[in-house]
């Protein structure tokens, strides 16, 4: 069994009083007491067993175990330093969290990210991705999410079309810019449908003007999944016309019916946070003129 190390804080006061060469000064930058300070050390000294420290009357100096100890406990500290520096918010106050639907990330965030940054220079981003809602975190300054903006507590925005459409692979389609396929001609295919939402084949197709209900071949976990296996031509999509917008513009995906039927489920954005107010304002502002023009 290994034994247990001196707490950080004992070291901490050592490298302190080793640099200044004081226990005044090294509990003041600490924020300590002298008392505090010279009781700490006196305990890292009796754990090590060697004196660190020769007290003098106008100050201190280093013993030769003292001058050993302080390059490899400054190393340390600066790496701990480091490594936490990334989850410290209140050093990292330029730094806004942002936790997103993957779909959202890949259609828009992606694409249009840097337009943000240029903009906001003095503003940098942390993106954490998620499928299902109860995966963002907690600590995120910002939230986009899937679901229903209704049951959520916080202030939001919905993004964009919160609309249904029926998308295809032009290619899948015989190379046509649109089309109406019927309940016969949709059974040739395999149809492709999000998981986790009402706004399914079965329940939907009728409001396209489907006498069939149909029944979904593939079933993902995401609207943006779905847009990807349609412009693979894997099948035909019911899906997000929020998610399918870029892909319909850039003529991956073209409409299998001129109608559009309203979602129950929407993607949504709003802030969790209020540490980072203004710069977390400044990105849902940016978020909904990109996803609105």
């Amino acid at each position: 069994m290994s034994r247990p190390l001196p707490p950080l804080g004992w070291f901490r006061a050592f490298e302190s009083a080793a640099q200044l060469l004081s226990f005044t000064a090294a509990a003041n930058e600490l924020g300590m007491t002298q008392s505090a300070v010279s009781q700490q050390i006196r305990s890292l000294e009796s754990r090590l067993g060697c004196q660190l420290f020769i007290r003098k009357h106008r100050g201190l100096a280093l013993t030769d175990e003292g001058r050993k100890l302080l390059p490899e406990v400054t190393r340390s500290i600066d790496a701990i330093r480091s490594a936490t520096a990334p989850y410290d918010r209140q050093t990292n106050a330029d730094v806004i969290t942002v936790a997103t639907s993957v779909s959202v990330a890949q259609w828009y965030l992606a694409p249009a990210l840097h337009t943000f940054v240029t903009r906001h220079p003095g503003i940098k981003i942390r993106l954490l991705t998620s499928v299902w809602p109860d995966e963002l975190a907690d600590a995120s300054d910002v939230q986009i999410r899937f679901g229903s903006a209704k049951d959520n507590e916080l202030k939001y925005h919905a993004l964009g079309s919160d609309q249904l459409v029926i998308v295809a692979s032009p290619t899948l389609l015989g190379g046509t810019k649109a089309a109406l396929l019927t309940d016969e001609q949709l059974k040739e295919h395999s149809l492709i449908q999000a998981v986790g939402t009402t706004d399914t084949w079965p329940n939907r197709a009728q409001a396209f003007g489907l006498k069939d209900s149909h029944e979904a071949t593939l079933q993902v976990d995401s609207h943006g999944l779905a847009v990807d296996l349609a412009i693979a031509g894997a099948g035909i999509a019911l899906t997000s016309k929020f998610i399918a917008t870029p892909a319909i513009n850039n003529g991956q995906l073209v409409l299998a019916n001129p109608n559009s039927v309203e979602a129950r489920d929407c993607y949504f954005i709003a802030i969790n946070s209020q540490q980072h107010a203004a710069t977390s304002s400044a990105f849902v502002d940016w978020i909904l003129e990109l996803t609105q023009s």
